[in-house]
């Protein structure tokens, strides 16, 4: 059964930042915030379009060839990264072109060169001030990535088989 072209569009939105809220005003839907955030997810557990969003992201991740190891290989890079790799032995920032492509493809947020007059008063004093993007946030990810407890925000728990097995056998004590 194919999708209505609201449906459709609200897969393609949705693909954009996995945002149902977002997605279902996109798609042309109407409604208050919490209207939206909860017929959003409702669209998210109906069945055609949770199959049509995975078989878009299927094809997305082929497409793109970026999967879970391309994105943790890339996270541990980032944080391995050597400051040190951006300058000389004498202690100079090297040309940008000479960094290595990791540093070149995101974790520098930016180089600044300032001309500042000599301790003898001639003009050749230059400092150099690199800044960096932000490390943790990306060690913080390859955390939740690889599922390292100590990055969650809330540890889910489910005892439901437990507490199920527990209340028959108090119940089978208890003569029920």
């Amino acid at each position: 059964m194919a999708l209505t072209p609201k449906q459709q569009r609200f897969r393609d939105e949705y693909l954009v930042d996995m945002n149902a809220t977002r997605a279902y005003r996109a798609a042309g839907y109407r409604g208050s915030d919490a209207v939206c955030a909860v017929e959003g997810s409702k669209l998210l557990r109906n069945p055609k379009i949770a199959l049509a969003i995975a078989e878009a992201m299927e094809a997305r991740l082929k497409r793109t060839k970026i999967d879970a190891d391309w994105v943790a290989k890339r996270l541990q890079a980032e944080a391995e990264a050597d400051l040190a790799d951006l300058y000389d032995d004498n202690g100079n920032l090297l040309p940008v072109k000479q960094w290595p492509l990791i540093w070149r493809q995101g974790l520098v947020a930016g180089v600044e060169t300032v001309r500042e007059k000599g301790r003898d008063g001639d003009g050749d004093g230059v400092v150099d001030k690199v800044k960096l993007s932000d490390r943790i946030k990306r060690i913080e990810l390859l955390g939740k990535h690889v599922d390292v407890q100590a990055f969650k925000d809330r540890v889910e728990v489910d005892v439901t088989d437990d507490a199920a097995k527990l209340l028959a056998e108090a119940r089978k004590a208890a003569g029920r």
